[in-house]
């Protein structure tokens, strides 16, 4: 892999890509087939959304409400980086050649839960989680086992950019992800499969249940009021 990487592709790997696939990024032997025009107009799409949510939308939502404020920005913030503008980066270095592919690969049409953070919910991270966590473990623990201990990381996680910022909601977003790995768990069970919960409309109910329902535990009221709306007010959104 090394010997196929340019310096510049390396740097550019670096510096303005989020994604961790470095082995697919830096192989300059890869055919990379061009992005559409539906898929760049999808990309800017997302991004507008993601603007109007946050710097109209956010704004006319009355004061007296400010986690409802918290959270329509917080959304606005998502559908502008990791949506919208991590898609146009991503669509950038394909039309250059280079296997970059979107780290949001369409999570709401999942069907399993475990489609949704395997396969579609921020790539970057899974990548990193199953390469230092998963892929280590798994002999020892299984595959269960290992895949558990990469959401219990990633509570962990997320406690630390999360709560510690907001200095309050502590262990809230790593429960948010001991439910997602319990979730998993279950989904992949007899019972699971009995249940239907590994595909089709079950599997997105669920799927949409156990993400949705508690993400106030993940983006907690504290780090709504101490870190979102103060942010909001540094880029003008309020």
């Amino acid at each position: 892999m090394r010997e196929q990487a340019t310096i510049g592709r390396s740097i550019g790997y670096v510096i303005a890509w989020p994604g961790m696939d470095a082995e697919s990024f830096l192989d300059s032997n890869r055919r990379v087939q061009a992005p559409g025009g539906r898929e760049w107009a999808w990309a800017f799409c997302k991004t507008a959304l993601g603007g109007v949510l946050l710097w109209v939308v956010a704004r006319r939502v009355p004061v007296d409400w400010p986690l409802l404020q918290g959270w329509v920005g917080l959304i606005g913030m998502v559908l502008v980086a990791h949506f919208g503008s991590f898609h146009v980066i991503s669509l950038v270095w394909r039309v250059r050649g280079v296997e970059a592919q979107p780290i949001m690969a369409a999570p709401l049409t999942s069907t399993s839960l475990s489609e949704f953070w395997g396969r579609r919910w921020n790539l970057g991270f899974r990548q990193l989680g199953h390469e230092l966590i998963f892929q280590p473990l798994h002999r020892k623990l299984g595959a269960g086992g290992a895949g558990f201990l990469v959401f219990v990381a990633s509570g962990l996680i997320h406690d630390f950019v999360i709560s510690l910022p907001a200095g309050a909601g502590y262990g809230l977003p790593t429960g948010y992800f001991l439910l997602q790995g319990t979730g998993v768990a279950l989904e992949r069970s007899q019972w699971g499969r009995r249940s239907g919960l590994r595909g089709g409309l079950r599997g997105w109910c669920f799927m949409a249940l156990l993400t949705a329902t508690p993400a106030f535990w993940l983006f907690h009221p504290p780090f709504l009021r101490n870190v979102v709306l103060p942010f909001m007010h540094v880029v003008r959104a309020l």
